[in-house]
């Protein structure tokens, strides 16, 4: 069976991408090391990053994509691949991974959504925001160490109190797979 994606060329898109052993922290353990093999994508294939938010063992992120650009696949090959490199090899591989001679630190596929309009942008937007508050790992959303919401509050987008005593409307569960 060919896996289908979405394909809105200059689109916005929804990504959860996550770590093969979700018990792993690599994610945080390294994310200098996400940073720089996003940023060196995006130097060579240009997206904007409309949201992002970084935890233990998955990210979510938006991207914009460039006009008539639909190639968000190859970014993520690029950036997992990237990062992989400059992770030790120690991850335990299964036997299909290995005779694929595939590394065993990421999923292999993520989970993409279109963004239809606005208010389909703005539901995912704060589900990256409110993340890792939803997972345990803060109390506010604020307090999310790698997360674009830090940029949304710089801009006097968001209060720095976003998503604190129920200010987030809960909008369901648009992001784990």
């Amino acid at each position: 069976m060919r896996y289908r994606r979405a394909n809105v060329p200059g689109g916005s898109y929804f990504f959860t991408v996550n770590l093969a052993e979700r018990r792993l922290r690599l994610l945080v353990d390294h994310v200098a090391l996400l940073r720089t093999s996003v940023q060196r994508v995006k130097k060579s294939h240009p997206f904007y990053i409309d949201a992002f938010v970084v935890l233990p063992d998955h990210l979510h992120a938006i991207w914009t994509l460039p006009s008539g650009d639909a190639d968000f696949a190859t970014r993520w090959m690029l950036i997992k691949s990237g990062f992989s490199r400059q992770i030790a090899r120690d991850e335990r591989i299964n036997a299909s991974r290995r005779r694929k001679g595939e590394r065993g630190i990421w999923q292999r596929r993520y989970w993409e959504h279109s963004i239809r309009d606005e208010q389909d942008y703005q539901r995912h937007v704060d589900y990256i925001h409110y993340n890792p508050v939803k997972h345990g790992y803060v109390s506010r959303p604020a307090d999310g160490a790698h997360s674009s919401i830090h940029r949304a509050i710089a801009k006097g987008m968001l209060e720095s109190d976003w998503g604190v005593g129920g200010l987030v409307e809960d909008r369901g569960d648009v992001g784990e797979r």
